[in-house]
């Protein structure tokens, strides 16, 4: 833990803000997916003690099918800090990414994306340094005013639309969807949509999220035998 308070110290937020303001002007909100999606892919995040457990799973867009699933631990470099969710996170995500064998047509992440106070959150961080579609898809909202547009619920900051309130699933809290990277609004909003089934988190998050639970128990037990 020495060291991840060392970290923190010579950490700047300011620093870190003034680079989400950099990143957020090179994020490019056109669809530049494939025609057909064929893979669709979810990641996640775990903790315990010292360690971040990054999770990946890439189900078949179509089915919904789980086709592959990769993790990565790391050491974590720095707590959490507000805003600054994915310099915590991004290690854990890419090192897990990176051991796909499957090439992900469009990334869908439990965060946010342009609806963020510095206009660059974990999924758009994410899908700059990946260079691949992504999607964030919080389930809390971080900046923005909710306001009607043509029926439907939208997050407005300074008069541009940075996000959409999407009610997923009948009952229950909506979730709030942003572009990452290299998408339009709209195919976000229908992705994410698409691959919802029996929860209002789409699967491909949700599958991701128990996998870096199952990994993250599975840390556990081999701490307790040493």
């Amino acid at each position: 833990m020495r060291a991840t308070l060392a970290a923190v110290q010579n950490f700047s937020v300011l620093k870190a803000h003034e680079t989400q303001l950099c990143l957020s002007h090179k994020i490019i909100t056109e669809d530049r997916l494939p025609k057909k999606i064929k893979y669709v892919a979810g990641v996640d995040v775990a903790y315990i003690d010292d360690l971040a457990i990054g999770a990946v799973a890439v189900l078949d867009y179509d089915s919904l099918e789980l086709l592959e699933q990769q993790t990565a631990t790391c050491r974590i470099k720095f707590p959490y800090i507000p805003t600054l969710l994915s310099f915590r996170e991004i290690p854990p995500a890419v090192a897990c990414i990176k051991k796909l064998r499957l090439q992900i047509d469009v990334l869908l992440v439990d965060g946010q994306g342009t609806a963020h106070p510095y206009g660059c959150g974990f999924a758009s961080h994410l899908g700059l340094i990946i260079k691949k579609p992504t999607v964030g898809v919080a389930k809390s909202r971080l900046v923005g005013e909710l306001k009607a547009v043509a029926g439907r619920e939208f997050l407005v900051q300074k008069g541009q639309i940075i996000g959409a309130v999407v009610a997923t699933k009948e009952g229950t809290k909506p979730v709030y969807v942003s572009v990452g990277h290299l998408i339009l609004l709209g195919t976000a909003i229908k992705i994410t949509k698409h691959c919802v089934r029996n929860s209002k988190i789409p699967e491909p998050i949700l599958q991701a999220h128990k996998i870096a639970t199952k990994e993250k128990c599975k840390v556990q037990e081999q701490r307790k035998t040493l």
